[in-house]
């Protein structure tokens, strides 16, 4: 069925008159839909290499194509939006704190909590993650399982260009308050980052934990304990300094990643 649904969603993506045929608007709903379940994903983990679905996303951005807007009323709110919001929370083992909001076509495993915050169309988050105050998780963003998104934070959303690899944080991290991660970044498993972390792929993250600096860019090396920093660049105009990332030493390992994690932050003095 998988493969049939990739030659019919290429089709239509470079023949939009596809789209007129009931046949494929089904087909487009029955896709969202088992996004929406969990069963399928933008971008999965396959023998340890991260793989971007891109008929997912094409699939993502002709369901907004055939979609009408209509008046979503939750009283006393009112939108109108082309796109549904999740429903039957209870059922599904997963807590939502008033104001939360997760768009029909994200996937939120049991256990996870959203306190107020937003969860666009596309992403994913695994089981036992806290998604807290006025944070946003952007368009099929991949979230691993027992992460804590801090409040404020950032992650950023890509539908298109379509071959652009999503923001993906891994199993197990911390992400300290108003961090922003964007730009298809990767936050490998275990890893800690402090306060105000700015992720970009243009974004230098250096390890200055051993005697010689290690430069990174697009990835925080599992277990890293990342916080905010800044490196000295030649202007035109002058020296200034430019923002960066800061790789301070690693998380101890330990079957308790809580203590793991509360330890961490108490070696490193980091803000979260």
């Amino acid at each position: 069925m998988i493969e049939t649904a990739k030659v019919l969603v290429e089709n239509a993506w470079q023949n939009r008159e596809l789209l007129q045929q009931e046949m494929t608007k089904e087909l487009i709903r029955e896709l969202i839909d088992l996004l929406d379940k969990g069963k399928l994903r933008v971008a999965e983990k396959i023998n340890n290499e991260w793989k971007v679905n891109e008929w997912i996303k094409k699939t993502i951005i002709l369901y907004f194509i055939i979609q009408e807007t209509k008046v979503i009323e939750c009283s006393p709110f009112e939108f109108n939006d082309k796109i549904a919001l999740k429903k039957d929370y209870k059922k599904q083992g997963i807590r939502v704190v008033p104001h939360a909001i997760a768009r029909y076509g994200s996937f939120l495993e049991r256990d996870v909590i959203l306190m107020p915050s937003y969860v666009n169309i596309g992403a994913y988050i695994g089981k036992g993650s806290l998604i807290d105050t006025w944070a946003t998780v952007g368009s099929c963003a991949q979230i691993g399982e027992n992460v804590h998104i801090s409040g404020g934070v950032g992650i950023g959303g890509v539908l298109e260009p379509v071959q652009a690899a999503p923001v993906i944080i891994e199993n197990n991290c911390f992400i300290g308050s108003r961090c922003i991660v964007v730009e298809g970044v990767r936050v490998e498993s275990e890893a800690v980052l402090g306060a105000n972390v700015v992720l970009t792929q243009s974004t230098k993250i250096i390890d200055v934990s051993q005697s010689e600096a290690k430069e990174y860019r697009g990835i925080v090396p599992a277990g890293s304990v990342v916080i905010p920093g800044t490196y000295n660049k030649n202007f035109p105009a002058g020296n200034y300094a430019v923002a960066c990332a800061l790789i301070i030493g690693k998380r101890k390992q330990s079957t308790d990643k809580k203590t793991s994690l509360n330890q961490a932050l108490r070696n490193y003095n980091v803000s979260v």
